[in-house]
This record gives structure tokens, C-alpha cells and sequence, in this order.
């Protein structure tokens, strides 16, 4: 995100053909120190690269997944990796970073690797929100990546500049798209400059796995994830698969590192059952110790449950 070499890193097919990209692979909070969260100079560069050297390697599909961004550019730096050129009042090249998005004044698409028009790239999103404003990329995830209430104003000022260069150059209305504002507007940046595809994460990997014919034939479905809350419902994972498992009549048990004030939510997407793998009090340092530890003993409880579930039943 910094500008500097980092090793990174993403998968191919089995057939060569599809590229299977984490944004934060390269692009990611993980990859800064401590300190360093700065998204006024933070830049996508190095997720182009990985586009990049995808289509170096002959890959026709993409599939890009953009959580856990360190930056706020909306996709410059991933699209100027990839021969777009952005350009301030003088006609020269403006930097890199957030704090570079209202110098925008002109957007040169001629120099795009003419490999992108011929690939498909589909973006994994379950984030809705919009490019700018309340629910917007800088008011919303601003703050965790370090920026102060001045640097939000200024970053979502700088995007929504940006949203109406794109428009006035490129035709396109980025703005209001659901999803525009993920990642630090990475996702109106690949929708703007590659013509990318989004679609939520869960129906993508659900399509991908054939889950729903694996749970159609299954006669109980466990999910989990770190932590279980009220947010749960709101487009993650578990919900995902257990409105899956409630189409098809499908008891839901649900585990979790952690559970919170709001699970008697989760109902309303078919999870019947939340068990924590923690065996009392512990931090989190230790529950990550133990983790496997603790989900072989959660799955010892839930084959009791099972047992004890059949013999009740005859």
C-alpha cells in the first residue's frame, strides 16, 4: 500500500484459465506496520500488479475479492498499474493515495492493457454502500484504516471529485452503485476503468462449490464464523448458508470463537442452534491458541447433540 516491494500472492485454476485474486494480498491493512494506516497516501498499485501479472500468465477470467483495504484512492493506483493515467491541471501524472483524488483533472484510459477487454472480471462484494457520503467508503471505513473526522471530509470530497471526473470522461455514473464505495472506492475503480462485474462474495463462492446441491443432500448443516452478533444477518456468511439450508428444510447449528448481544436475530435466517467453542473464560489470544483444540471438543457437543437427538426421536 506503501509503495514499497511486499510479498503477495494468488491462485490459478486448475485449467490456467481463472485468476483468484484477495485485494489484500497486496492492498491490505495486514501489510502495514504499526503506525502506518494512513489512507491519504495508501494506494491500490500493487492489487493492479496481481491483475497484472494474471493476464501476463494467460488467465481470460478474473475473480477479485476486495476486503480489508488499507486505502481510500477508489482503485487509481490498481487502474494506473494498469496503463490508465490520471492527470492534474498541468497535464502531469498525480500521485499516488487518497490525498491525490482532487487533483484529478483528466483520465486517459488509451494506454489500459488491451488484454483487460478481453477478460471477464467478476469482483466478490458483500458491502453495499455507496461511493461517497454518510454510508460512503471514507465516513464508513475511513477511520479504521487512521483517518481523523478532517481527512474523512477531505477523502470523500476527494472521491466524489473523482466520481465526477469518471463521469464527465469515462460516461459512467459510479456514484450511487452499491458496493461502489468497498474497499476504499476500489470497487467504483473497477467497475470504471475494467468494466468489472459485481457480485456478492457469498453467491459467488456458493455457485462456485455447488453448495446448495451439497446441502440438499445433507441431513444437518454446520456453519461459524470468528464472531456471531446482530450483524451476522446483514449479508454474512452464516446467514448466507443457512437461508440456503432453510429453503431446503435444513437444521442449522452455528459455532463461533465468539458470540455477542443480537444472535437471537440469527432465527430470522434459520440458524436453530449458536454454541461457542470457548470453554469458558479466556482471551483471544488464547482461544486463537486453542482453536483446534476447542472445535474438535465443539464438534464432540454436537455429535452428543445428535445422539441425543435420535434417541428422543425413537
Amino acid at each position: 500500500p506503501l509503495m514499497r516491494p511486499t510479498s503477495s500472492f494468488y491462485g490459478i485454476s486448475g485449467d490456467g484459465r481463472t485468476a483468484v485474486i484477495e485485494m489484500a494480498a497486496a492492498s491490505g491493512i495486514e501489510k502495514l506496520k504499526g503506525g502506518e494506516r494512513n489512507p491519504w497516501i495508501t494506494s491500490t498499485f500493487g492489487t493492479g500488479e496481481l491483475i497484472l501479472d494474471a493476464l501476463q500468465k494467460g488467465c481470460s477470467r478474473i475473480l477479485i475479492g476486495i476486503g480489508g483495504s488499507a486505502t481510500n484512492d477508489g482503485g487509481m493506483g490498481m487502474a494506473r498499474a494498469l496503463g490508465v493515467k490520471f492527470l492534474d491541471e498541468h497535464g502531469k501524472p498525480v500521485g499516488e493515495g487518497g490525498g491525490a483524488l482532487g487533483s484529478v483533472r483528466r483520465i486517459e484510459t488509451g494506454g489500459l492493457d488491451e488484454r483487460i477487454g478481453r477478460t471477464g472480471i467478476r469482483v466478490a462484494c458483500d458491502v453495499t454502500n455507496p461511493l461517497t457520503g454518510p454510508r460512503g467508503a471514507s465516513a464508513v471505513y475511513g477511520p479504521q484504516k487512521g483517518a481523523d473526522p478532517e481527512m474523512v471530509k477531505r477523502l470523500d470530497a476527494g472521491l466524489g471529485h473523482l466520481a465526477g471526473v469518471i463521469e464527465s470522461h469515462l460516461g459512467i455514473a459510479v456514484d450511487g452503485i452499491p458496493g461502489a464505495g468497498a474497499a476504499g472506492g476500489l470497487g467504483a475503480g473497477l467497475i470504471a476503468f475494467l468494466r468489472a462485474e459485481l457480485v456478492k462474495g457469498f453467491d459467488l463462492v456458493a455457485g462456485m462449490v455447488g453448495l446448495e446441491e451439497r446441502i440438499r443432500e445433507a441431513d444437518l448443516v454446520i456453519t461459524g464464523e470468528g464472531k456471531l452478533d446482530g450483524q451476522t444477518i446483514f449479508g454474512k456468511t452464516p446467514c448466507g448458508v443457512a437461508l440456503l439450508a432453510m429453503k431446503h428444510h435444513k437444521p442449522v447449528i452455528a459455532v463461533a470463537g465468539t458470540v455477542s448481544a443480537g444472535i437471537g436475530e440469527l432465527t430470522s435466517c434459520g440458524i436453530r442452534v449458536v454454541m461457542p467453542i470457548t470453554d469458558g473464560p479466556m482471551s483471544l489470544e488464547e482461544s486463537v491458541r486453542r482453536t483446534s483444540e476447542l472445535l474438535e471438543d465443539t464438534g464432540r457437543r454436537i455429535a452428543g447433540l445428535i445422539r441425543i437427538g435420535r434417541t428422543a426421536g425413537g
